[in-house]
């Protein structure tokens, strides 16, 4: 492999002496898997090959999602940051763009069934996540029976951690995310390919905040959505919102 052919290195948004944490582009997997058979690029080896020096990860990203992913550098700081992710004592924030409009806030406590290509289990696990609506555009132009398209951007901020669990409560919803191949719509996908040329997954880990499990100290880590995902903002005139005006998890 040439020079030019290598990877480009992942953005580091935050270290210190025990954590890293980068900005995921969407379509890198995290780590290997059963699901992931013929893949030969992960974050996980990219991040190790950067940095010169093993890494751990502590939590995971569906392949199609982009933004915050932290790693350890240490298996005792693996253990400490999974035991915070366990006890659901970390705060995820996520930014979609939605079929239709989501408007204030919806709470959905919905158990989710294994995934087909998942082992089977005997019943649904719990899965909670918390919804935002945060603007609207509409687009004046027929799609199926509806006379013109509406979209949505939404903050989620999940409170368990299933697999594939903000796109299927949004579904759950009638909201599915844009650029969901499995849980969307094909005719709102496509057009978002054919009119703002994105293809990818309108899902983004714009923050992730967590007490150190060493210092004690508030870690708050953020990402910028990305390029495709701000073509979408700026075609329908919305901004991502700063994180201080995000609405906050409650005390």
């Amino acid at each position: 492999m040439s020079a030019t052919d290598e990877p480009r290195p992942l953005p580091v948004l935050y270290r210190d002496d025990r954590f890293v944490a980068v900005d995921k582009p969407p379509g890198l997997l995290v780590h290997r898997s059963p699901l992931a058979r013929g893949e030969t690029e992960f974050a996980v080896q990219r991040l190790r090959d950067q940095l010169g020096q093993r890494v751990y990860p502590v939590h995971r990203l569906d392949r199609p999602t982009s933004g915050v992913l932290v790693f350890a550098l240490d298996p005792e700081a693996a253990s400490a940051l999974a035991e915070r992710f366990a006890a659901r004592e970390v705060t995820k924030r996520y930014l979609a763009v939605v079929r239709g409009w989501l408007h204030g806030h919806v709470t959905v406590d919905h158990p989710l069934r294994a995934l087909g290509d998942e082992p089977s289990r005997a019943e649904p696990l719990a899965a909670e996540t918390e919804f935002d609506g945060l603007a609207t555009a509409r687009v004046p132009e027929p799609v199926g029976p509806y006379p013109e398209r509406r979209y949505g951007l939404v903050l989620a901020r999940p409170r368990t951690g299933r697999r594939h669990q903000i796109r299927r409560h949004l579904k759950h919803l009638g909201h599915p995310i844009i650029g969901d191949v499995r849980h969307g719509k094909g005719a709102h996908n496509r057009f978002f390919r054919e009119r703002l040329d994105v293809s990818r997954l309108l899902l983004a880990a714009i923050s992730l905040g967590f007490d150190h499990p060493f210092t004690r100290a508030r870690v708050t880590i953020e990402a910028p959505p990305g390029l495709e995902f701000s073509r979408v903002l700026t075609a329908f005139g919305w901004r991502a919102p700063a994180a201080e005006l995000l609405p906050r998890d409650p005390a």
